[in-house]
This record gives C-alpha cells, sequence and structure tokens, in this order.
C-alpha cells in the first residue's frame, strides 16, 4: 500500500501531492503554497478521487489559516474546485469548524484511511473463490488518500485467495484506470488486464467477469450513485448479463441532502481532454440507479436495496 503521506500531506508551508498527472511514467511531487495552488490541483487532476478531493481540500484550508489567507475566500475557492464529489464540501466543513485545521485535516486523513481499512473488510465475503472482477476508473489508495475504496476491496479479496484477476477499464476520458488503477494493481502483484471501456460487453457475454466493482464520488439517499463517466453504462450492461455490481465508498461519500441522483451536479470538463480539433462533451460523471446496484459497501457494513431504509443516513437502519 502505498505511504498515505507519500499521497498528500501538510507540511509548515505548503502541501504536497504525489501528482497524479505523471503517473505511471514517473513519480513526481507537486508543492502547492496557497489555498488557490490547492484548488488548482484538484482541478486539474494532479490529486483526485473523492475521498482525496476532500482531505486535499481541507489541507489546503488549513495552509491559508497557517500562511494568513483570507479564510472565507480559501473556503470558496477550494470549494468551486471540482463540484460532484461531496467529500470536497464535508471536508471543508469539518475544518471550518475547527480550533486547530490543520490537526484536525490531518485527523480526517488518517479517519478515510482507517474507513477503506473497515470497509474493504466488509466486502470480502462478497466474492467467491476465483473470483473474476471488472473495474472502473480508480478506487485505490491515490483516490481514497491511501487504501483505496473499490481497489481496496479488491486487495483484501486477493489477500483472502478468493480473487483470480481484475479486468481494469481505461476509463475515458483520462485513462484513470489505465494509467493509475492498473499501476496499483501491479504494485499490489495482483493479475489484471486493462480494456477498453467499449469491450466491457464483450468480456460479460464470453463469461470472463463475475462482477463489477467500483468506487463513488457521491451517493443519494435513495442509493443513486455518482461515479466516473461509463458507471452507468457498466451497471446496465451487468444488469443484462444478471453479474452483481458493487459501490464500495465510504460514508464521507453519501449525500444526504439529496433525495436522489437527479439532484447531483455532474462536472463538464474541457472537451480538449478528447479532441482538440472537433466540438466535444465532456461530462466526468454519470449517475447508476441504485435500482441497479447489487449492495454498497461502506465502513458500516454491506448495504443492501432498498437504501433509502439501509444506508447509514438520517432516518436510515444502517447495515443491513
Amino acid at each position: 500500500m502505498l505511504d498515505p503521506e507519500r499521497i498528500l500531506r501538510l507540511e509548515d508551508d505548503r502541501v504536497v501531492f504525489l501528482d497524479q498527472r505523471r503517473l505511471p511514467g514517473e513519480e513526481v511531487e507537486l508543492e502547492c503554497r496557497s489555498a488557490d495552488e490547492v484548488a488548482e490541483a484538484i482541478r486539474t487532476l494532479a490529486v483526485r478521487g473523492a475521498p482525496s478531493i476532500g482531505i486535499a481540500a481541507a489541507y489546503g484550508y488549513a495552509l491559508a489559516v497557517r500562511v494568513g489567507e483570507d479564510p472565507e475566500r480559501a473556503a470558496r475557492v477550494l470549494a468551486g474546485s471540482r463540484p460532484t464529489a461531496v467529500n470536497l464540501t464535508w471536508a471543508l466543513g469539518e475544518v471550518r469548524g475547527a480550533s486547530d485545521p490543520a490537526a484536525r485535516a490531518r485527523a480526517l486523513h488518517r479517519e478515510e484511511v482507517e474507513r477503506c481499512r473497515r470497509m474493504s473488510d466488509h466486502a470480502v465475503p462478497l466474492f467467491a473463490h476465483g473470483t473474476r472482477a471488472l473495474t472502473h476508473c480508480n478506487a485505490g489508495g491515490l483516490a481514497t488518500a491511501g487504501h483505496g475504496s473499490a481497489v481496496g476491496a479488491l486487495r483484501a479479496a486477493w489477500a483472502a485467495g478468493l480473487l483470480e484477476r481484475v479486468l481494469v477499464d481505461e476509463t475515458r476520458p483520462l485513462l484513470q484506470g489505465s494509467r493509475l488503477t492498473a499501476w496499483e494493481l501491479e504494485q499490489a502483484g495482483i493479475p489484471h488486464a486493462v480494456i477498453a471501456d467499449s469491450a466491457a460487453a464483450h468480456m460479460m457475454s464470453r463469461g470472463e467477469v463475475d462482477c463489477v466493482v467500483t468506487g463513488a464520488d457521491r451517493i443519494a439517499r435513495n442509493g443513486d450513485t455518482a461515479n466516473k463517466i461509463g458507471t452507468y453504462s457498466l451497471a446496465v450492461l451487468a444488469s443484462h448479463h444478471e453479474l452483481p455490481l458493487y459501490v464500495v465508498a465510504p460514508t464521507s461519500t453519501l449525500d444526504p441532502s439529496l433525495e436522489s441522483g437527479a439532484e447531483i451536479p455532474i462536472e463538464e470538463r474541457d472537451g480538449a481532454e478528447i479532441t482538440g480539433r472537433f466540438p466535444a462533451l465532456n461530462p466526468a460523471f454519470d449517475v447508476t440507479p441504485g435500482g441497479l446496484i447489487s449492495a454498497i459497501v461502506t465502513e458500516e457494513g454491506v448495504h443492501r436495496p432498498p437504501y433509502v431504509d439501509s444506508l447509514p443516513l438520517p432516518g436510515g437502519r444502517g447495515a443491513a
């Protein structure tokens, strides 16, 4: 597992990230010395993944307070860096109310790593011996500030002797699967193969997939889940082929203020990430209806439909 402080950390006068834009070719650290620079790192995907974004914003706010920036402006700049991942505003709320923002931000980082360890353990019984899983985007230590949600679950299943192999979607538009997830699985010694996003249906039809495992960026009360663009397509394909789709995400990703996924803001990124010549539409996320999700795993346990009752949200009953 990557050292959490190797992925991101707060120093006396800077926030330091392992620049995810440069992986897997080279491991380079990016130093940010203001809230604006941290926000730019989040916006340009030097740091990405909902939990990591939250911790990065918390560190950015703590840095701003420490170096004498206007804290309210810093909070606005950081909150506006990316709109879909709810962890960002949640983490900012935690540090803004703290007497010592730096200490609270570091505590949030430790807590996020521990949450991922617990959810990974809860996910293990979902895997049968010899499971061949498919995963999308990147939901490993890079995305979660240390351990991993979906990839953490895959690592736990591998350690338990249950996982045979992982198929890794490239994940358009920025190839976060083929660049980052494949790199993390290689580091962990887990057998894997990268496939084009458009090959998933073919692999399912050939019996090469037993389950789909993804992370999440925001989950509404009814279980509707925003994740990297293409997750909804996988959910439809999995349903057609009678395969389970599991979402593994910390409770910091749950948004009790939203009744359904229709209320989740979807980030539209620069079309130049797809093509530099032609007009392009580039949504970064899509929303998978809760009805297509077989289980949502948090650090509180495995939650089954109906999610409005089982998710650990106000009015919910917790793990089912």
